[in-house]
């Protein structure tokens, strides 16, 4: 009989723990059915001599935290299939602490003294297994691959957010030959990535058996080990096929941790691989880290620079640059004020106007960015009101620009506002009362929600009386953060018509709840009246997001029938990735296959 050798990792040398001094004796028993097990978890080996390719970053990253292992000639024969017993004691060490939702039962095929039953039985009880009519696990059965998934998907309590037919169909060629207990699973499993199907990740051969390299493949994928499996294997969610004429296609452009705007050669190449790459939108920062990114006099005047130190961008106008080079390839350019009323503390618009800051309860004015300190203006105070309006119709009246763009930042967090001035104010309207002490208090929240929602109203007019066409858009987060965290009430602003756009930012990892602040009652309101796209994130520099997310979550907006998106940023679409820069570009090509104008409120009326 040729023996097989599988891994303590594999659940396969509970024995040596559980029982002592009768291991040997379980050792032969476990040798009459043809398995040896491994006595100690030093032998354990992350190197096999049959792994290379696509596998041998996944497979060995699980040998090393022995979840899997390999035969006693070195080999782990990545090709060869897993049983249904195998399969229990492999998710039993990847998943260890996963809890039960049920009793176990006894199977009639698994005999009391057989290697994997406790790995079966605790399966079983956490919902990762169950067994077949008649009481039978049937262990020694090769699993298939949707059985693999839907075990995983059943484990970990994943559900399907998408309908599940357009799951399947747009990411499996063969979603016909899903068996019908699993599709949901699947679709399910999908949304996640755990899908790894090589060599054409369009074919899932749902009913061939899955080998060790699949399950494998799947186990990285499930536990997390991000970037060990080649993405361009990971099953994703099909794009769907653009069901509008027109449709956002942006990106922000900004100096943090980026270089993009500091090098004239450098912006002309990044705006002409963006629009080889179909994007139509491009929204630079212009007002940032306490200055202006273009001359300005109004900064001069109230700053005393008109232009960011940077040494790069000296002798340059940045924002006139990215404008005629924008528009010569069809672009629209709606510069965006990143900061907002928050400055570098030690700014020199701080220093000669500390009077303009705001302060918490306890008198402090520091707001801690990472590992900056920030301050927040007053937007209260007509100077604080003045210099940023003044700022904006500078823009608008200087720049052939096609709008101008605010996020939250155009509020402040909820914790500030108990400086004289803000105090002295609110008194003066309520009666003579102080704000109340704790600082999430709704009435409080909605005052200086209000106040910012009269100043935008102000601004917008601004801009109006200005040049008619430029529009106002706000980039703000979800309407529950950007209201209770920043006093930015966009959903106020757009009731009362003062944004023409609105891209929200969902920076969500997980797919569900991505999807869930996309179907929220006050973004559906808002994409019946004015153009909305979402903001994805593809990356920032200490977290780098993959591609699949990225995919999955542009086939979720197009899905819902949003006006497009903007990319969160520049840098991360194919820098700063986990992937090639090539594969990312070419994926952003299939993205947007053809060119296409941007919808735009001020142009033809409601969206």
């Amino acid at each position: 009989m040729k023996s097989r050798f599988t891994s303590l990792a594999d659940g396969l040398v509970l024995f040596s723990r559980a029982f002592g001094h009768q291991a040997w004796l379980i050792f032969l028993v476990a040798f009459s059915f043809g398995v040896v097990l491994m006595i100690h978890p030093a032998f354990a080996q992350a190197k096999f001599s049959d792994v290379q390719g696509w596998t041998q970053p996944c497979i060995e990253q699980l040998a090393q935290k022995q979840i899997i292992s390999g035969y006693p000639d070195g080999s782990f024969k990545p090709s060869a299939p897993v049983t249904r017993a195998e399969f229990a004691a492999m998710v039993g060490k990847a998943f260890p602490n996963t809890a039960d939702v049920r009793n176990a039962v006894p199977f009639a095929d698994v005999p009391a003294n057989y290697w994997a039953k406790d790995a079966i039985a605790k399966a079983y009880k956490t919902g990762f297994l169950s067994g077949y009519p008649g009481g039978v696990f049937k262990p020694s059965e090769k699993i298939p691959r949707s059985q693999a998934l839907v075990s995983l998907s059943s484990g970990l309590k994943y559900s399907p957010s998408s309908p599940v037919a357009n799951t399947l169909n747009g990411a499996f060629s063969d979603a016909a030959t899903i068996p019908d207990y699993a599709k949901r699973a699947i679709a399910a499993a999908t949304e996640k990535q755990l899908v790894v199907n090589y060599p054409d990740v369009k074919r899932l051969n749902s009913n061939q058996p899955a080998t060790r390299a699949d399950v494998a493949a799947f186990l990285c994928q499930a536990a997390g080990m991000a970037q060990l499996v080649p993405s361009q294997y990971i099953a994703k969610v099909g794009i769907p096929p653009i069901a509008q004429s027109k449709e956002i296609r942006g990106v922000w452009l900004t100096n943090i941790d980026s270089d993009v705007l500091f090098e004239k050669t450098r912006l002309a190449n990044a705006i002409q691989r963006l629009d080889e790459l179909n994007f139509n939108t491009l929204y630079p920062t212009v007002w940032n880290w306490g200055y202006t990114l273009y001359p300005s006099a109004v900064a001069q005047k109230e700053i005393g620079r008109s232009l960011d130190p940077e040494p790069r961008l000296q002798g340059r106008d940045i924002l006139k640059e990215i404008v005629d080079q924008g528009h010569q390839k069809g672009m629209a350019v709606i510069p965006w004020f990143e900061f907002g009323f928050m400055a570098p503390a030690d700014s020199e618009l701080v220093k000669r106007h500390p009077d303009w800051i705001l302060k918490r309860r306890d008198g402090s004015q520091i707001w801690k960015e990472g590992p900056h300190n920030r301050v927040w203006l007053n937007p209260f105070r007509p100077e604080v009101q003045k210099f940023i309006q003044d700022l904006v119709v500078e823009i608008v009246s200087e720049y052939d620009v096609d709008g101008i763009q605010f996020d939250d930042h155009f509020g402040f967090p909820a914790e500030f506002g108990y400086d004289p001035f803000t105090v002295q104010l609110y008194k003066k309207e309520n009666g003579g009362k102080s704000p109340p002490t704790n600082a999430q208090d709704p009435a409080w929240i909605r005052w200086r929600a209000n106040k910012i929602t009269a100043y935008l109203k102000q601004v917008f007019q601004a801009v109006k009386g200005r040049k008619k066409n430029v529009l106002v858009s706000v980039s703000p987060n979800p309407q529950e953060f950007s209201y209770n965290f920043f006093l930015a009430d966009w959903q106020t602003w757009e009731q009362q018509g003062l944004i023409e756009e609105l891209i929200i930012q969902v920076y969500r990892d997980d797919l569900g709840r991505f999807i869930e602040e996309l179907e929220r009652p006050e973004v559906k309101a808002a994409q019946r009246h004015i153009p909305v796209g979402i903001g994805i994130l593809s990356g920032v520099k200490p977290r780098p997001i993959g591609l699949a997310q990225v995919q999955n979550q542009v086939a979720a907006v197009r899905q819902r029938g949003f006006a497009g998106m903007s990319f969160f940023f520049y840098e991360s679409l194919w820098n700063n990735a986990p992937e090639k820069p090539e594969i990312r570009q070419n994926a952003l090509k299939a993205i947007f296959p053809t060119d296409l104008e941007r919808p735009n409120i001020v142009a033809g009326g409601k969206p």
